[in-house]
């Protein structure tokens, strides 16, 4: 005998329908078609305004012969174009590739060969970089420019029309087509590439519609929801957060730079609830001139996540009452996958402590099916004691399709079924995880290890450092010895010596920096430092000592 709920209970349109976040888009255009969508300097459109011209885009791309499995790049900052891109692109069945606005000809290059983009769509304030790509392609795709009034320094035009030409040809009514399979791919975005060609990283329908949904369970967003562009939408997808503000029918503010003023002017001006960033961004605020602060009398709610946030910085955007919610995650998780959920009982306790806990990588999404830490050899969970350190792994519908065209990569990441991140952490007793580094960036000094993160945190402590980054160093007594890099806050100054005495009057002397080096630190467009470039400058160094 069957079981008798299988039997003669079979799907069909009327129970079951395949999941993606094109849906999001349809509802808000119906149910709130007059609220605002989108706001970029002079431009507003409502939701309505926005469905349609997403479909216009779409129709416009289908009129070209974009269809399934079709790649179309967009080169573009936070701009309505961009937002459209990440409903309209997808309408046809094709994936959208975001790409990385500070990267090279030859990287960008790279990208649309090894994605076969039809369709480049690109800014013209990123035409030097793009032109030369284009360059380096066998094969020409269709290039459209988005011509943005608000922007008006220097750039050429290279594409045949402008976007706003381009889509007139489109029809607003366009009848798109939900995927066959919410296992169908929507979205291509490529790892940095740091020591060798980029991956690329394949989104399905069904994990964008979860973390979509799922950005607004932990964070706590309520309906209508006004969200600023702080975090580029080329990466991760904005942590699908294009998608997410579609579920919310809330505002979407674009912004096409970080800048502390135009940061604080476009909170007070709009009413800003909500903005993502990486540590640096938040940083940049903490550290801005109060006057630039005046006049925000609502509580803004703020995510972080990228590297993981110094404890100082945790505190400071407490100070200048903003209510900071800590995620983690990585290219390969559509973003945040993880949350330091917020407990009750942290509100008893002091600044410091209660910082320390939301400093922490924490527990899964509530759409994400696990996260852990294991021993990557034996693949056995460490033991929750808070000192035996493992590496960080995931499973679940918000984890990548795998990489394109990289068979060997995608079944390395995934072995022992489970996601592979990279990340050395520990489980804490109360089940929440605490990174601890990079596998890559681990110090290991006459056999102990040491967290360059924890170091890294007690650097912050020092109130003239502005950002600080610790690397390993040759020596020939310990092997490897911390070395440190530090930007100070303008105005400020301190000595090596300083620095160092102020690391050893916080952890154990083998864990304090042997050496000091002040400058700039090198960033990438998301505000990530760019620890590569410090170890070589450090391998360097210690080369001509």
């Amino acid at each position: 005998m069957g079981n008798p709920y299988e039997t003669d209970l079979d799907r069909n349109p009327a129970n079951y329908a395949t999941l993606t976040p094109l849906l999001f888009i349809e509802w808000s255009a119906y149910v709130y078609s007059e609220r605002t969508a989108v706001i970029h300097g002079g431009r507003r459109f409502t939701w309505a305004e926005t469905y349609a011209r997403s479909r216009r885009l779409a129709s416009a791309l289908a009129g070209r012969g974009v269809g399934l499995g079709d790649t179309v790049a967009l080169m573009a900052a936070n701009t309505p174009e961009m937002y459209e891109a990440h409903f309209g692109v997808p309408m046809t069945g094709a994936v959208l590739n975001t790409l990385n606005t500070r990267l090279d000809a030859e990287a960008i290059g790279f990208m649309l060969r090894h994605g076969s983009a039809r369709v480049v769509i690109t800014d013209r304030e990123f035409s030097p970089s793009m032109s030369g790509a284009l360059a380096k392609l066998e094969h020409q795709p269709l290039v459209i420019d988005i011509d943005d009034a608000e922007y008006a320094g220097p750039g050429e035009r290279l594409g045949e029309l402008d976007y706003e030409t381009f889509i007139d040809f489109g029809d607003p009514n366009y009848a798109w087509q939900r995927p066959a399979d919410e296992w169908q791919a929507i979205s291509l975005n490529y790892t940095s590439g740091t020591t060798a060609d980029p991956k690329g990283v394949v989104y399905h329908h069904r994990g964008a519609y979860l973390n979509g949904i799922g950005n607004i369970l932990q964070w706590g967003m309520p309906r209508h929801s006004v969200y600023l562009w702080t975090l580029p939408m080329f990466h991760c997808n904005g942590w699908c957060f294009p998608w997410t503000m579609a579920a919310n029918a809330g505002t979407n503010v674009c912004l096409r730079r970080v800048d502390p003023a135009l940061i604080f002017q476009a909170i007070k001006e709009h009413r800003v609830t909500h903005y993502c960033g990486a540590p640096i961004v938040h940083n940049m605020l903490v550290n801005a001139p109060p006057e630039l602060r005046e006049g925000i009398t609502r509580r803004v709610s703020a995510m972080v996540a990228g590297a993981a946030p110094p404890q100082a910085l945790i505190e400071g955007m407490e100070r200048i009452g903003f209510d900071v919610t800590h995620v983690y995650g990585l290219t390969e998780t559509y973003g945040p996958a993880s949350v330091c959920a917020k407990q009750d009982e942290w509100n008893e306790l002091d600044t410091e402590q209660r910082a320390e806990r939301n400093g922490r990588q924490g527990v899964r999404y509530l759409l994400q099916d696990g996260m852990t830490v294991m021993d990557p050899e034996e693949m056995r969970e460490v033991p929750w004691d808070g000192e035996t350190m493992g590496e960080i792994m995931f499973r679940g519908n918000i984890t990548m399709k795998g990489y394109l065209k990289n068979p060997a990569a995608t079944e390395a990441a995934f072995a022992g079924g489970w996601f592979h991140s990279g990340d050395l952490a520990v489980m804490q007793p109360d089940g929440y995880v605490k990174i601890k580094d990079r596998a890559k960036d681990i110090i290991i000094s006459g056999g102990e290890n040491i967290s360059s993160i924890e170091v890294e945190d007690i650097l912050y402590r020092h109130p003239a450092v502005l950002a600080a980054a610790v690397v390993a160093t040759p020596d020939e007594k310990w092997g490897e010895a911390p070395c440190a890099f530090i930007e100070l806050k303008d105005g400020a100054d301190a000595s090596a010596e300083e620095i160092i005495e102020h690391c050893r009057a916080h952890l154990a002397r083998f864990k304090a920096p042997r050496e000091v080096v002040f400058g700039t630190l090198p960033k990438t467009s998301t505000g990530k430092i760019q620890k590569f470039l410090l170890r070589e400058r450090a391998k360097s160094a210690a080369a001509i000592q």
